[in-house]
C-alpha cells in the first residue's frame, strides 16, 4: 500500500485572510517503510510572510521572492500524490491552503477520504493528551531535536514514525515474502533444519579435556 507522508508551511493561519504556501514536503511509504521517493519545493506565495509565521519557520520574504509559484509545480505535486492515502497531521489546516490553492487554479481538491488525519488518531489514543508533534515524538521516544524549527521534510520524517506508532506497527511491515514467494521460504528453511554438522577429532577430545576439568573444579 502506498501512503504520502505530507506537510506544509504558510505565510498564516487563515486562508479566509489570504494566506498562501511557503513549502511542502512529503515523503512516501511503502507498507509504511519510507523509499527514497520525496517531494520538496518552497513557494514564492506572492504575498508577505506573518510575523507569526516567520516564527515558526523561519522562512523570510527575501528568501521566497524567487522561489517557484504553486501553479508552476501543481502538476508534478499531483503527479506525486495521486492514487496514494495521504498522512497528515492536522489534515484541517493543510487541506484548507492545498484546496485553496488548487482552487485558485480551478483543480479538483483533495478528497478527505483519502486522507489519514494523525491528530485524531491521536485524540482517539491517547484522550485529554498532549497530541502535537512534539509532544507524540516525546512519548513514542523519537528524537525531534532537528526540528528548531517547522520545516516540511523534517516534519515529514517525524511524522512517518509517529504514525507507525500510532497504528500500533512500531516495525515496519516485511515484505520480502512477496519477492521470494512463501514456498520458497518454507523449503530453505527446511533444508537448513536438516543440516548436521559433525564436531571434528580434535574438537571431540577438547570437548573431553574441558569435562574433565569441569569434573574436578566440581569436586573440589
Amino acid at each position: 500500500m502506498k501512503e504520502v507522508v505530507l506537510d506544509t508551511e504558510t505565510t498564516g493561519l487563515s486562508v479566509e485572510n489570504g494566506h498562501r504556501i511557503v513549502e511542502i514536503g512529503c515523503i512516501e511509504l511503502d507498507n509504511q517503510i519510507i523509499t527514497d521517493k520525496r517531494f520538496h519545493c518552497y513557494l514564492n506565495p506572492q504575498r508577505k510572510v506573518s510575523d507569526e509565521a516567520k516564527k515558526v519557520h523561519g522562512y523570510s520574504d527575501e528568501f521566497l521572492a524567487d522561489k517557484k509559484k504553486f501553479s508552476e509545480i501543481v502538476e508534478n505535486f499531483l503527479k506525486f500524490i495521486e492514487d496514494k492515502i495521504l498522512i497528515i497531521h492536522n489534515a484541517q489546516f493543510d487541506l484548507s491552503h492545498l484546496n485553496n490553492e488548487l482552487k485558485i487554479l480551478g483543480k479538483k481538491p483533495i478528497d478527505k477520504k483519502n486522507v489519514i488525519d494523525t491528530l485524531e488518531l491521536a485524540r482517539e489514543k491517547f484522550p485529554g493528551s498532549q497530541i502535537s508533534l512534539d509532544a507524540l515524538c516525546k512519548r513514542f521516544r523519537i528524537d525531534n531535536s532537528r526540528r528548531t524549527y517547522h520545516t516540511a521534510l523534517i516534519d515529514c520524517e517525524l511524522l512517518s514514525k509517529v504514525y507507525i506508532n500510532l497504528i500500533d506497527q512500531k516495525e515496519p511491515r516485511l515484505a520480502f515474502l512477496e519477492n521470494i514467494g512463501i514456498d520458497n521460504l518454507k523449503k530453505s528453511n527446511s533444508d537448513y533444519c536438516k543440516r548436521i554438522i559433525k564436531p571434528s577429532n580434535e574438537e571431540l577430545k577438547n570437548h573431553e579435556i574441558y569435562l574433565k576439568k569441569s569434573q574436578k573444579k566440581h569436586y573440589f
